[in-house]
């Protein structure tokens, strides 16, 4: 029997037991079978301590009804119905196109026969043939499987509820707020320091370890400051730890935030706060924070003044502990930060410039997919020094781009050191004085070279 057949038995298997188990809920459901179960509508209550009871926003009703439609979409079998029609105990009604199991107890035998492995990682399986198959465990099954709160149906249906009105859905432009399935950087894809690493160990024990740092007092843990040039992977690290924590990630920039709507500065910066509150447990991740000291420091608009104390009063009542919003500042200018910015945080971790040896190490994380002739990331390592993983991934797509015209796929070492050259050269063209009489020219090379300098992400990543 095919694996189509497998995953399509799966599929209503665990729909089958899960609406026969009324102590199951959304969190014991598969990630890839809750997303098509997630109605369009909400319910007016937000009690999030029970994603399954009744008063869950954007619960998933019961009983769940599989149809051919829903197993395609959350199986990817094209034609379910015809990777389980020659089953016995499998039915399709044609009006309405749903599938069901005719005879439960010939379904179950079939599948654990074929796919005893799986239980293993359905909480719902787990929870119905914990005593017959060996190694499931149903607390093991559903503490590995992403909770609902990281859906982006979830989190869509939480922001329509709270932000009803259009005066407040305006706010939702100041963030960005991605689902945990939505970012594609995962730790793994990153090359990190020693320190680096060390330091997001230590968070990751004190998210796992909440209850009893709130049971010792010691509650002023979970505010990270990220410091270092542009392109060092800021941006890609804390993305990253909200795909590997399964927890939705609030972004939002500093100037943008308090440029906008300018009399509603401080509002803007508490309704920020509200929203991490509201998505709790989550990562707020504020770009740009030398924007507070920059403010402070100059003769701004009194609302904006405002807004940065507001900003400063609401970080010191957030909490990883008793919010469970994790907060992660980032900077490209430590240096204009002043005391009353440094002091809101209780770990700096630093970004530097890789050195030779992490160059080596992103150039081989970067080209894995690749096909490349007498390749020495090591070499090229050599010729680069001074440059961010994020120009380095400029250099990769140039190579990229020069061995394409060349109607080529396959790329050489030659490739990457003339790429490196070309990179250097628009550098420098970059950092020139504008010569008068040749603006043009000098705008567009700039263009070309910008994007190499921004954060977004690319530092010591894929």
């Amino acid at each position: 029997m095919s694996d189509a057949a497998l995953d399509v038995v799966e599929f209503l298997l665990t729909a089958s037991l899960y609406n026969d188990n009324r102590t199951l809920d959304e969190n014991d459901l598969p990630p890839r079978y809750r997303q098509v179960f997630w109605p369009d509508g909400t319910t007016e209550s937000t009690d999030r301590d029970r994603p399954g009871s009744d008063d869950s926003p954007l619960g998933i009703e019961r009983p769940i009804r599989p149809t051919i439609e829903t197993a395609r979409r959350a199986t990817g079998v094209e034609n379910p119905w015809s990777a389980i029609s020659g089953l016995m105990f499998s039915d399709r009604d044609e009006f309405s196109g749903s599938l069901e199991l005719t005879q439960a107890d010939m379904a179950q035998e079939w599948f654990l026969e074929r796919g005893e492995d799986r239980v293993l990682h359905n909480p719902v399986l787990a929870y119905a043939f914990e005593d017959a198959v060996d190694g499931a465990d149903y607390e093991a099954a559903r503490d590995a499987n992403r909770p609902v709160q990281a859906d982006r149906a979830w989190i869509d249906g939480l922001l329509s509820e709270y932000f009803a009105d259009e005066e407040e859905e305006e706010m939702l432009d100041l963030v960005d707020i991605r689902a945990p399935e939505e970012i594609e950087t995962t730790l793994d894809d990153l090359v990190l320091t020693e320190d680096q690493e060390a330091e997001i160990h230590k968070i990751v024990k004190a998210i796992e370890h909440r209850e009893y740092l709130a049971q010792i007092g010691l509650r002023e843990i979970g505010k990270l400051l990220f410091v270092g040039p542009p392109g060092t992977g800021k941006t890609s690290t804390a993305r990253a730890l909200a795909y590997d924590l399964d927890l939705p990630f609030v972004e939002v920039k500093l100037s943008m935030i308090t440029s906008q709507y300018l009399g509603e500065t401080a509002k803007n910066v508490e309704k920020v706060f509200e929203v991490a509150k509201r998505l709790s447990p989550c990562i707020l991740f504020m770009d740009e924070f030398d924007f507070v000291a920059k403010t402070r420091a100059s003769d701004e608009h009194a609302a904006i003044k405002r807004a940065v104390n507001t900003l400063l009063k609401s970080i010191d009542n957030i909490s990883l502990i008793q919010d469970d919003v994790l907060l992660i500042g980032a900077t490209n200018h430590p240096d204009q930060l002043d005391a009353a910015a440094w002091r809101r945080f209780d770990e700096i971790v630093n970004f530097p410039k890789p050195d030779e040896g992490m160059r080596s190490d992103i150039l081989r994380l970067i080209t894995r997919p690749m096909d490349i002739v007498d390749f020495d990331p090591d070499e090229l390592a050599e010729e680069t020094e001074g440059l961010t993983g994020s120009d380095l991934r400029m250099v990769l797509r140039e190579a990229v781009l020069d061995a394409l015209t060349e109607e080529r796929t396959a790329l050489t070492q030659e490739d990457f050191v003339e790429a490196i050259e070309d990179f250097e050269e628009r550098d420098h063209l970059k950092d020139m004085d504008m010569i008068e009489g040749d603006h043009d020219a000098l705008v567009a090379g700039g263009d070309i070279s910008g994007s190499a300098s921004a954060d977004g992400g690319h530092s010591h990543d894929h």
